[in-house]
């Protein structure tokens, strides 16, 4: 059975150390950035485009998992992922405090999509860097909604660097996911939604750059701590995870994972930081088990899902709750490369 952990403890689970932990910071101790109440005033600014997602419920999902599971699925929106909610409200943010500074961003693909059509509404142009090795389906996306792509390095932090550097010398802003306050706290409004659809014991959400966790934690923490957040990241992209778990901002060398959204080797302070105050407990989970949890969802609801967007359902086939918990996983995003029509159904 989960219980409910006192804030800041983890769930430490093994996982093979990738090459070389290359930078090692001490956190900082610092007062909450997003509360409930920056949650309330922002959300007027999120794009109602995505907003007010579904809360459903599979019965045959609940007994492949023998616990009660509710998906809220954030992805039957215009780029279907989550980042909509967030990205619009830090551009409409953006746009009146400083509507002729360009926005660069790195991206895997969905932060970019959600910039990428936030500026074209806003009229604030958006330049986002993307790995060499970034979804091709992604990148085409990223592009038709109005976005500059450049591609630039190895992975997605390699890509994050370039677009710091570009930023500076072109006099745009870094638009940097999991490191603004608009951001963090427009993803919150899924909190808002998930407490007026249900009374749950736990939510899990998949880890990448922190946002969503953050946004979703600071909600509760302020109005029904007795909730437990608990965040989910890839095995093979520990970063964030080791990071939380340890107190110190860990960087790796490198990522290994199937799933793009969680392939984080340079974890964001600020993330961090909110992280400390609002989530419960972290988890590993590997790619096979992200494998497994997209082909359960695709069997028992019909949703297609990333690997990154069904890490709260491989997290409780990892660790299953008890049969008595109500548990919240959040379906994060659909946008799997175009070749890959489903999940490998071998696992």
């Amino acid at each position: 059975m989960w219980t409910r952990k006192l804030r800041v403890a983890s769930l430490n689970i093994a996982h093979t150390p990738l090459p070389t932990s290359v930078k090692v910071h001490p956190m900082r101790s610092v007062a909450p950035r997003v509360t409930a109440e920056t949650i309330r005033s922002i959300a007027p600014l999120v794009d109602t485009r995505f907003t007010q997602t579904p809360l459903a419920e599979f019965d045959s999902l609940n007994e492949a998992l023998s616990c009660r599971m509710l998906l809220k699925i954030e992805t039957l929106n215009p780029i279907r992922c989550f980042k909509g909610r967030g990205a619009s409200a830090f551009v409409r943010t953006h746009a009146l405090d400083q509507p002729d500074t360009p926005l660069v961003a790195a991206s895997a693909g969905n932060w970019g999509q959600a910039l990428a059509l936030a500026g074209t509404d806003a009229g604030i142009p958006v330049t986002v860097y993307a790995a060499t090795t970034a979804n091709p389906t992604k990148i085409e996306r990223m592009r038709a909604l109005g976005a500059e792509v450049i591609l630039h390095g190895d992975d997605f932090d390699a890509a994050k660097a370039e677009a710091r550097r570009h930023a500076a010398a072109v006099g745009g802003r870094l638009a940097e996911d999991g490191a603004h306050t608009e951001v963090t706290a427009g993803h919150g409004t899924c909190a808002i939604e998930i407490a007026e659809q249900a009374d749950v014991d736990s939510i899990v959400v998949p880890l990448g750059n922190g946002a969503l966790v953050n946004g979703i934690g600071a909600w509760f923490a302020d109005t029904n701590p007795q909730v437990e957040i608990i965040a989910v990241s890839a095995s093979g992209a520990p970063a964030m995870h080791d990071s939380f778990t340890t107190g110190r901002v860990i960087e790796t060398a490198s990522v290994d994972t199937v799933a793009d959204g969680l392939a984080v080797r340079t974890p964001v302070p600020e993330a961090l930081d909110d992280m400390r105050h609002g989530v419960d407990r972290s988890m590993l989970v590997n790619d096979a088990r992200l494998r497994a949890a997209q082909s359960l969802v695709l069997e028992h609801t019909g949703l297609v899902t990333e690997p990154s967007g069904a890490a709260g359902v491989a997290a409780l086939l990892e660790h299953p709750p008890g049969s008595d918990q109500t548990v919240v996983a959040v379906v994060t995003g659909s946008n799997i490369d175009r070749g890959e029509s489903s999940p490998n159904p071998q696992l």
